[in-house]
């Protein structure tokens, strides 16, 4: 997701603490060439790109898979509940490895973990939705392990003028991943009986996930320094003169939305069709249209628009969920999905730079660019949690599609308030600027 450009050097030695000798290599060898990315961000968004299609060959499945063998929506809510709170805590308590000893390995843990979590819905087969708790605690452990090292890395290998492009081409991999797999996926769980199809899928994901640990060995290894400050983010919460406050709730309004999101769009058009041939179709229609999306806003948008586009982005995404009302089938969710896939990167994209941004904003800040990072992450989680609990509570009284939509859109209409307390940071510039 990209950034404008900036006058260089005055917020580039703001941007990285001087012990960081890789952060600095990259600060001396600045270019007139602003917004190009190096080798180093190439092969970070490669080893993202491979762990997004092992994600996405099974991940879109895991809660169909659990939902066949269950038919209860509750369980899917703790296991997604679990999966959050795990990766929650995984980030905090990480955050001191990852800052004092190895980013690379915590990386690397995360994409064993992954493979590790479908390996052990492999073994257990139907057995896994008596396990469905432990399960999620495995998936969020892996995920707490691979988004934190890969967050910290993304931020030290760009800069505010191109880390709108780095965010671009993530959005465009990670929509890339979304078009094939699952829809393959699909059409091996429906050609082949009973477990068998699920067995390839997840077996395949394994392979996937190998051959990511393999190529981030040839990342380089990046220094540790500094200590780790447990309570940082607290600190910054109860200090009313900083942005953390309003950030932090912005960035509660994008997890609520993320967290019901995430799996129960999926979920609902295998309910309706019953199909997951259909599910994959869905899938890679929603995918193409944000890979193309992802891209344009990653190339073209710029840091002055940032607001407004950002605006529009939150109302469209909030207004195509209202055919739903009309008629819930798979056609209007497809539309939904469609809608939804070419407007999100407005509003996502400039809210995961602009965050970054801030973090970059002062040499303090970037001293401290781990517990940031976890500081972002436990927003974001805090709002999935919430966005699972109000799932939770609604699926209990009824399962009904009318009071999925209304949970749709009340939990979809969340980053417009976002929206409101991120826009003044959006198109924040340093003194330097």
């Amino acid at each position: 997701m990209e950034r404008s450009k900036s006058t260089m050097m005055s917020r580039l030695s703001a941007a990285v603490q001087p012990k960081d000798g890789h952060v600095n290599k990259r600060i001396a060898a600045r270019s007139p060439n602003n917004g190009k990315l190096d080798k180093q961000a190439v092969l970070l968004l490669a080893v993202q790109g491979l762990f997004g299609v092992a994600n996405a060959l099974s991940g879109t499945f895991v809660p169909v898979y659990l939902w066949k063998a269950s038919q209860s929506f509750v369980l899917i809510g703790w296991f997604t509940l679990f999966q959050y709170v795990i990766s929650g805590l995984t980030f905090w308590l990480a955050g001191k490895w990852v800052k004092q000893q190895g980013k690379m390995n915590s990386l690397r843990l995360g994409v064993v973990v992954s493979g590790l979590f479908y390996l052990l819905v492999l073994w257990l087969g139907p057995l896994s939705v008596q396990y469905a708790i432990p399960l999620g605690m495995v998936n969020g452990m892996a995920s707490g392990f691979f988004w934190l090292a890969f967050n910290v890395v993304y931020f030290e290998i760009t800069e505010p003028d191109n880390r709108d492009r780095f965010n671009g081409w993530a959005g465009l991999l990670g929509s890339g991943a979304g078009i094939v797999a699952p829809w393959i996926s699909g059409i091996l769980i429906t050609t082949f009986a009973g477990e068998q199809g699920y067995r390839i899928i997840f077996t395949i994901s394994l392979i996937i996930f190998g051959l990511a640990a393999v190529i981030s060995f040839f990342l380089h290894k990046r220094e540790a320094s500094g200590k780790y400050e447990w309570f940082h983010g607290i600190r910054q919460l109860r200090n009313r003169k900083l942005p953390w406050r309003h950030v932090f709730i912005s960035l509660m309004a994008q997890g609520m939305r993320e967290g019901v999101f995430m799996f129960l769009i999926g979920l609902m058009v295998f309910v309706v069709t019953q199909n997951e041939r259909k599910l994959g179709s869905f899938v890679l229609w929603t995918s193409l249209v944000g890979l193309v999306s992802f891209w344009l806003v990653g190339r073209f948008m710029k840091m002055k628009n940032r607001r407004w586009w950002m605006l529009a982005g939150v109302c469209i995404i909030t207004l195509v969920i209202l055919p739903l009302f009309i008629k819930f089938n798979y056609m209007t969710l497809l539309w939904f999905g469609i809608g939804t896939a070419l407007f999100l990167p407005l509003y996502s994209i400039p809210m995961t730079s602009a965050v970054f941004d801030l973090i970059g904003q002062s040499e303090q800040n970037a001293r401290q660019r781990e517990e940031f990072i976890v500081l972002r992450e436990l927003g974001l989680v805090a709002g999935r949690l919430v966005g699972i609990i109000i799932f939770m509570l609604v699926t209990a009284q009824t399962t009904s599609m009318q009071a999925m939509t209304w949970l749709l859109l009340a939990v979809g209409i969340m980053p417009v308030a976002g929206w409101w307390f991120m826009r003044r940071y959006v198109a924040v510039r340093t003194a330097g600027d």
